[in-house]
């Protein structure tokens, strides 16, 4: 099969979508260039879709390479031959290639091995023919050497036979369709660490179908199995197992029968439960970790596209008890200009002063807005600080500190400022964040920022490939100031890498800013395909040319200076004349596709827009400071911090987040929590569950 068949059979595309797709990668091209920049050459493909391309292709290439090394194997063993090489090289599903791989595997001395080496495979024959009614009879003959009995020569043969069964293709599958079908997940507490386990009870005596096990059950309970607290198994009925190999092996009704039945539940026992058992909890873990991992993702590209406040100078608080509050002013590039710490809470409580303090920064660094952790002591900062009189109107947020202090200790942070401590890293992080969400976020590792789901659990290779997506692709979609950026965002622009993004702020450093694109390719390294692939996603304010502030790619230029001699004006004169761009036509300019004719033209009508939307304050209800003061019934105002696939968390003002179970988010059936819900959403809520032992707080949204 060649790989754009497999690719067809696995996605349902057309073959051309995918053969173009395929050659772009070849070419050098990323992800979001192609989604951007050559939907002609894709038929309109979206960036979900060429990344499932590449992912396929990937996978199909590791089945080659596993085709490729049995056959190897085959071969050096002498036993290949032409129908074998056929059936490997036209088997595309793991499972089924490594069913055909397992009579040639090099294995450990089995005990079937053992049987053969005392030359009981030919009585092996004998019972399993189901011939001879009298087999102890004929295992007499093979009592020789290690063999000391009739009962010893009789187990050797049927442990052979069980080997032979367990090899047997047909078998094998026919179990996979009932484990698929009828497959039992049932997990018992380790008695001995009852104690230790408590947050596993629901899981103490528990059995559900495999099939019908949510992603996030299985994961809870693999974490407890990994933890040594639980015992799992995946069973099926012992009745149709029997049924199922006597259909298969038993031919007569005879003491040689009954010596294949006998070997028949040994194989399933000892060999064919324990394989296809792991296989199904394997396959159940990787399902399992695609639904936490597509949970992530979701998250995180909400996380990372949530509303800039934009350049504003901003005075930022990390919150704290003992240690203080560490507070810093920043310009309105996220410059340090100075910073403090203040003790307005317990034990010290000098709050007098530390509003007088935040009053005098705020005046004399003329701050716009107030960024306060959400963590530890958050709250109480947020209180006080709203009771400050300023000289201005100062807006104040609570900004989401997850992985900040991640940051505040990273190679990073202490490159960025190494002058100064942890703390003051941190409360500058949690100060641009509130500037600019993605700028910040994008210097730390995705599973830090507190908006995963067992992603601790899953694979980890998969989830960077994912994370990374991810990244990339809010990146791009946002595009990135040339002359602002850092290295570490440049980093992730299509085409570039962390090398390329330090030459490109060293180049801006030595010679200063960028006045167009094309001074890009002065850059250190950067070469024709780097800049081909990078330039749409750059931004050029006050440029040399008004296009380069723009998500129009430097190829796409042409087309809007044509529209600008045919409408006799500026170039810039086009950007954002909607009247004007509405009534043209793609047929005037077919020198270029109709994909590219339709967005150059979007683009146009609000050029360099940013998707993101505007950020916006949510007041929590002041006369709730703690979980004792919640009461069931109580309606309040939230901020969602998490949603996975059991439904979302939210921020309601106090340390504990409170949980809407999807069935409490909408008034219909939720699959999805989130098709109804999204991170950093402000939702109402009333409080429906309180566990203030166990710290729990139910919420419905209303």
């Amino acid at each position: 099969m060649l790989k754009v068949d497999f690719i067809v059979d696995k996605l349902g595309l057309k073959s051309k979508q995918i053969e173009q797709t395929l050659l772009l990668f070849e070419e050098g091209a990323t992800v979001p260039f192609i989604a951007r920049y050559r939907k002609e050459m894709t038929q309109g493909l979206d960036e979900v879709q060429i990344t499932e391309i590449r992912d396929e292709s990937a996978k199909y290439d590791e089945i080659i390479a596993r085709q490729s090394s049995i056959l190897k194997r085959i071969k050096e063993l002498g036993k290949l031959n032409e129908e074998l090489q056929d059936k490997v090289a036209s088997t595309f599903d793991m499972g089924s290639l490594e069913d055909i791989y397992l009579p040639y595997k090099q294995k450990r001395v089995t005990l079937a091995e053992k049987a053969r080496k005392n030359g009981l495979e030919p009585l092996a024959k004998i019972v399993m023919s189901q011939n001879a009614a009298n087999p102890e009879g004929i295992a007499q003959k093979y009592v020789k050497g290690e063999v000391d009995s009739v009962d010893a020569a009789l187990t050797g043969a049927k442990q052979i036979i069980a080997e032979w069964m367990n090899e047997n293709i047909g078998l094998r599958n026919t179990l996979r369709k009932m484990y698929a079908s009828k497959g039992v997940l049932v997990s018992k507490v380790v008695k001995s660490k009852m104690e230790e386990a408590a947050k596993y009870k629901d899981y103490f005596t528990f059995e559900e179908s495999l099939k019908r096990c949510a992603s996030h059950r299985f994961m809870a309970i693999t974490r407890g199995q990994n933890e040594g607290f639980l015992r799992v198994k995946l069973q099926i009925d012992k009745e149709d197992v029997q049924h199922l190999l006597r259909r298969f092996f038993v031919k007569g009704n005879n003491a040689s029968s009954e010596l294949v039945l006998d070997a028949a539940e040994d194989a399933f026992t000892r060999l064919l439960a324990p394989s296809i058992e792991n296989e199904f909890l394997a396959r159940k873990k990787e399902e399992a970790d695609e639904g936490a991992i597509k949970v992530f993702t979701k998250n995180l590209r909400q996380l990372l596209l949530a509303p800039p406040l934009g350049e504003k100078r901003i005075l930022a608080i990390d919150p704290g008890f003992r240690t203080g509050c560490k507070v810093v002013c920043l310009d309105e590039n996220g410059k340090l200009l100075t910073n403090t710490t203040i003790y307005p809470h317990p034990p010290q409580n000098d709050q007098a002063k530390a509003k007088s303090k935040i009053a005098q920064l705020v005046q004399a660094y003329k701050i716009e807005a107030i960024a306060i952790g959400d963590g530890t002591a958050g709250r109480e900062t947020e209180y006080m600080v709203k009771r400050i009189l300023f000289d201005r109107d100062v807006q104040v947020f609570s900004v989401n500190e997850d992985g900040a202090s991640i940051y505040s200790a990273s190679p990073i942070a202490r490159k960025e400022f190494p002058e100064f401590d942890v703390t003051v890293r941190g409360a500058v992080s949690i100060g641009r964040r509130l500037m600019d969400p993605l700028s910040e976020l994008v210097k730390i590792d995705p599973k830090s920022l507190g908006v995963g789901q067992y992603q601790h659990d899953v694979n980890q290779t998969k989830l960077k490939v994912a994370l990374d997506d991810v990244v990339v692709s809010c990146v791009n979609s946002v595009g990135i100031d040339l002359n602002t950026a850092s290295p570490y965002l440049l980093q992730h622009v299509s085409g570039l890498g962390l090398g390329l993004a330090e030459n490109i702020v060293a180049y801006r450093d030595e010679e200063g800013r960028f006045e167009n694109r094309k001074d890009l390719l002065k850059v250190k390294r950067l070469g024709a395909k780097a800049y081909e692939q990078a330039a749409g996603f750059l931004r050029i304010r006050g440029g040399e040319n008004p296009l380069d502030n723009t998500a129009l790619h430097p190829e796409q230029y042409p087309l809007v200076e044509e529209i600008a001699k045919r409408k006799k004006v500026k170039v810039e004169d086009v950007l954002g004349d909607k009247e004007m761009l509405s009534q043209l036509n793609h047929e005037d300019f077919n020198f270029v596709g109709a994909y590219t004719f339709k967005d150059v033209i979007h683009e146009l009508q609000k050029p360099g827009r940013d998707p993101r939307n505007k950020v916006k304050v949510l007041e929590f209800d002041q006369s709730i400071k703690s979980i004792a003061d919640l009461s069931l019934g109580r309606k309040l105002r939230g901020i969602v911090t998490n949603v996975t696939n059991f439904g979302a968390f939210v921020n309601i003002g106090i340390k504990e987040n409170g949980l809407i179970h999807k069935s409490q988010l909408a008034d219909t059936f939720v699959e999805d929590p989130s098709d109804y819900i999204r991170l950093n959403e402000h939702v109402n809520v009333e409080v429906v569950s309180l566990d203030v032992e166990r710290k729990r707080i139910g919420l419905k949204r209303i």
